[in-house]
């Protein structure tokens, strides 16, 4: 039962947990089934229902209608339990289809009691049908009951796992590991303290719950935070206490101590990864309800500011707290990619593989602009204008990125063979490197969870010799031909006839011969002519040419009439 719901799930939506194509996979093998079977419901015209009992158990796929039954309302459901976030009346539909599931499973469990079925099978509808349970119970959180089905399901696999070969075993292992979770889940709202303390840990071992589990672990530690917060009532940085009254803000930082403990305690860089992204997240969250509470009191805030002589409300300040831990998260959260970046480029630089895309300096040099960029923003946080201490922190830890990022710009020119522009860099860097040293003096604390400034030192000033022993050997090299990449200067084949170099171009399928469309190139304009000598031509009289007008008036109308010309 087990492998044949596995390949089932695997090959047809739910390995990206599409459930709705999943549901109908399950629909039309339905039907294919009835079909083989001859086992139809009526006609098109005329439903006849029919039950499958022991005495038709012929074949197995009778057995196979059952389970796909079963597996197509626990898919619809689990399909409404995504749209439950944003419908909620959809949740009356999840539970529905999930005791229909167990409707089904009950029914498979019942036919499988007969003669007919091997143990094995016997005992895999037991455990599906107390699976199917367990997930009905703890959508009603009615959490004994649905501990004890998933127990009794767990039980079953577990003795299944060591009756079978290991290949075997591991299909009943996978699915025990994710039973595990969710029975830790009812014990602790049954009453054992203890459980929270290992669901957390597996939260962070296993990358994050999926499934039923994930929103309820989430909400349960939502829920947890928000006991302990009803009594905080304030939070004190940097010499200044300021009252908290944002449900959302104390509920985070509440849990910024346990969120950074995950981080340090995170076994590899992926976990980590979504860590960060989690409490940045958070963070992004509280720093949106308290702007919501700074819009309506943008007057009062102006009143202060000018009664105080230029000191920030305490709402004011709360921002700038929870802004500067969003901006030291995010920039801990490149140093820890740059830092793995590192170790993937002194790994490619020992052993040169093929395959993917490899890392380069300059990715690194984008992360370290980044935290630069932040830092900035950083000192231009509200109030603390003239707080020189942290001026003078932030400032040490700039200085400290910016001998890092000058380090992998030098790297990047190495790679190209510019030995003068990276020596000049290298020296920038031992620049910066020794002005964090003496400037450190009393700020040596806040600077320990920095790169080491000295271990940079030692590597440049390694780096600088064997830079220069690579410039004498590249300029006594008179024989070395020059690559593709530094002949080809993007001139046109026709542009270049009179010298020889290998471009590979030249037998592709965008060969460039010729400047295509030609550039515009200046011809003489069409003439324009002026008649200046009209002006001064005087033509000769025409009124003698000019026919006289008829005399009018009276006479020459009398005249008109008899027909006298003049």
């Amino acid at each position: 039962v087990l492998q044949i719901v596995k390949e089932s799930q695997q090959q047809h939506g739910l390995r990206h947990g599409d459930f709705q194509r999943y549901r109908g996979y399950c629909s039309r093998r339905l039907r294919r089934l009835r079909k083989t079977l001859n086992f139809k419901m009526g006609n098109r015209h005329k439903f006849t229902g029919k039950k499958v009992t022991e005495e038709i158990l012929s074949d197995n796929r009778y057995l196979l209608l059952i389970l796909m039954d079963a597996e197509r309302a626990w898919s619809y459901a689990m399909q409404l339990k995504q749209e439950a976030n944003t419908e909620p009346r959809k949740r009356f539909h999840l539970l529905s289809r999930l005791r229909k599931a167990v409707k089904h499973a009950e029914e498979l469990e019942r036919l499988c009691e007969s003669n007919r079925v091997d143990a094995k099978t016997k005992l895999e509808a037991q455990a599906y049908m107390a699976y199917l349970t367990g997930m009905l119970r703890f959508e009603h959180q009615e959490w004994k009951a649905a501990m004890e089905a998933f127990n009794k399901c767990k039980t079953i696999y577990e003795k299944l796992a060591n009756a079978f070969t290991e290949e075997q075993a591991v299909l009943y292992n996978q699915r025990v590991e994710e039973i595990s979770p969710n029975i830790r889940y009812c014990a602790y709202n049954i009453g054992d303290q203890s459980a929270m303390n290992e669901l957390m840990q597996m939260r962070l071992r296993s990358g994050g719950t999926e499934g039923l589990l994930a929103e309820k672990l989430e909400a349960l530690i939502t829920q947890t935070r928000a006991k302990q917060a009803a009594t905080m009532s304030e939070v004190e940085w940097r010499g200044r206490t300021v009252p908290v009254k944002i449900d959302k803000v104390r509920i985070f930082l509440l849990g910024l101590a346990d969120n950074e403990a995950a981080i340090a305690q995170a076994e590899n860089e992926e976990t980590k990864e979504r860590l960060f992204e989690s409490l940045l997240s958070e963070c992004r969250d509280a720093i949106q309800a308290v702007r919501e509470e700074l819009k309506p009191d943008q007057k009062q805030r102006e009143h202060s500011l000018e009664n105080d002589s230029g000191k920030v409300s305490n709402i004011q300040y709360l921002h700038s707290y929870l802004t500067y831990i969003k901006l030291s998260t995010a920039i801990k959260r490149n140093e820890s990619m740059a830092k793995s970046l590192q170790k993937a480029l002194l790994q490619q630089q020992r052993s040169d593989e093929d395959g993917k895309r490899s890392p380069r300096p300059q990715d690194l040099i984008r992360l370290y602009d980044i935290i630069l960029q932040n830092l900035v923003e950083l000192t231009q946080l509200p109030g603390l204008e003239e707080d020189k201490n942290f001026q003078k922190e932030i400032g040490l830890k700039t200085l400290v990125y910016k001998a890092y990022r000058c380090f992998f710009i030098a790297q990047s020119y190495v790679l190209v063979k510019k030995w003068s522009e990276a020596l000049v860099l290298y020296e920038r860097v031992l620049k910066y490197a020794h002005e964090v040293q003496s400037g450190a003096g009393a700020h040596r604390n806040s600077l320990k969870e920095l790169p080491d400034v000295q271990d940079l030192i030692t590597q440049v000033n390694a780096e600088k010799y064997s830079l220069q022993a690579a410039a004498i050997l590249d300029a006594n090299d008179p024989h070395e031909t020059e690559s593709p990449s530094q002949v080809k200067d993007g001139k046109p084949l026709s542009e270049r006839f009179e010298t020889f170099c290998l471009d590979p171009s030249l037998v592709s399928k965008q060969v460039s011969l010729v400047h295509f469309p030609p550039g515009f190139q200046p011809i003489p304009c069409k003439p324009l002519f002026f008649d200046l000598a009209l002006n001064h031509v005087a033509f000769p009289p025409l009124e003698d040419k000019v026919e006289q007008k008829a005399k009018s008036g009276l006479t020459g109308y009398i005249k008109g009439i008899f027909g006298f010309k003049s």
